[in-house]
């Protein structure tokens, strides 16, 4: 356990790892914001009233996109890192199976796919956390607009969050990011139905 420990502790300590898991999490969850306020949105015109439904089919979408966001970063960064390898191997004439580097490898692999699930599952679930309090807090119409706003805030996030990495001027960023959730939002109202 100590081992896995201090291999877990070497790759976040490298740049490229907490660079590409940033990636991941920041794309995925940006996916899953958009996506939670559409399902918020299409929901509330579609006729659903009560937020614990909306809840239930926003859970359901977080993990498709979760499971998603597992499953293909699995099967990606396996592939990278076994192309990574066979290079390797190929150049130093020798085999790298069950070696620090292979080790290495898959410790990034779990880095990343954590990083990619975790970012929609928690977009997901600020953004319905309104939702969850309609007909306590909120009328079914201001938990989607709060819904709405929390999603908004979320992308705004993520934007001065790469600001700050990027040496951007952050409320650019975040309004940059920001207003993705309400152009989704607006196509979800503008759409036929």
């Amino acid at each position: 356990m100590a081992s896995r420990v201090a291999r877990l502790r070497r790759v976040l300590g490298k740049e490229d790892v907490r660079s590409i898991s940033r990636r991941y999490f920041i794309a995925n969850g940006f996916d899953g914001t958009l996506t939670s306020i559409g399902v918020v949105v299409g929901a509330y015109l579609s006729g659903i009233g009560d937020g614990f439904t909306v809840v239930a089919i926003g859970l359901g979408a977080a993990v498709g996109l979760g499971t998603s966001g597992v499953w293909s970063v699995w099967e990606i960064e396996r592939a990278e890192a076994l192309a990574e390898r066979q290079r390797i191997e190929r150049a130093m004439l020798t085999e790298l199976e069950d070696t620090r580097v292979q080790r290495e490898h898959r410790a990034a692999q779990i880095v990343h796919a954590v990083a990619s699930a975790s970012g929609p599952l928690l977009a997901f679930t600020l953004t319905l956390v309104p939702l969850a309090l309609e007909g306590v807090v909120f009328t079914m119409f201001q938990a989607v607009l709060a819904s709405i706003t929390v999603g908004v805030l979320v992308l705004s996030t993520f934007g001065i969050y790469l600001a700050s990495i990027s040496r951007q001027r952050w409320y650019v960023a975040a309004v940059r990011m920001g207003l993705a959730g309400l152009v989704v939002a607006g196509i979800n109202v503008l759409l036929p139905g």
